[in-house]
């Protein structure tokens, strides 16, 4: 991992600019795990980490904890939090056999690689309760439909480039749909709302 290059962000935050999404994860994991003195809020992008400080913290104090750090032992000494979720999916997605054809795998193969390993939510965005997310198979990895929907229905699980993702709400969207989940992503009424968080390790198991 190359050094960090650290930005000013407003009066109370310090943009963290990376080299890509592992290095966000890892950078991520460890604020969380041993945060330095007046963090407030850590916010992973797809090669970013947002580093928010407390309130009436230094910023300037929160910019040399920062600069202290390795990167490397960031990596190596972080554990992933947020806790296990289960997402139920109906694989019958428009798109499977088109995945199916991209990937060299039959339709079989493709749920039992997305079934068959742990994705990390790397972070959140595009609509509230969307997560990007990173597995571990690269063999899903496809790109964007070459046209969007104009109408993509909430609950539908989906894969683009290196990630896969669960659509909270009906939207226009140009991800590979491969299948269709019941939970509900974003609920206003629970503690948090979104049901997949920065951090969060998810299983999709198949559902018949």
């Amino acid at each position: 991992m190359s050094a960090p290059r650290l930005m000013p962000y407003g009066d109370r935050a310090v943009l963290v600019d990376l080299d890509g999404t592992d290095e966000v994860l890892a950078w991520a994991d460890a604020l969380r795990a041993d945060p330095p003195e007046g963090l407030g809020e850590v916010v992973p992008g797809g090669s970013t980490v947002l580093v928010v400080a407390a309130e009436g913290a230094s910023t300037a104090t929160l910019r040399a904890a920062l600069e202290a750090r390795r990167p490397g032992r960031a990596a190596a000494t972080a554990e992933p939090d947020g806790g296990l979720v289960e997402i139920p999916v109906r694989y019958d997605g428009p798109d499977l056999a088109d995945v199916a054809e991209l990937t060299g795998l039959s339709p079989d193969e493709v749920v039992a690689a997305h079934t068959g390993q742990t994705w990390r939510v790397a972070f959140g965005g595009f609509a509230p309760g969307f997560g990007y997310l990173l597995g571990e198979d690269h063999r899903l990895r496809v790109p964007r439909r070459g046209r969007s929907r104009t109408a993509v229905p909430a609950g539908a699980v989906a894969l683009a480039d290196d990630y896969t993702g669960v659509y909270p709400r009906e939207s226009p969207g140009g991800w590979q749909l491969i299948g269709h989940t019941d939970l509900t992503m974003w609920d206003l009424r629970r503690d948090p709302p979104a049901v997949l968080t920065p951090g969060a390790r998810v299983r999709f198991v198949e559902e018949r």
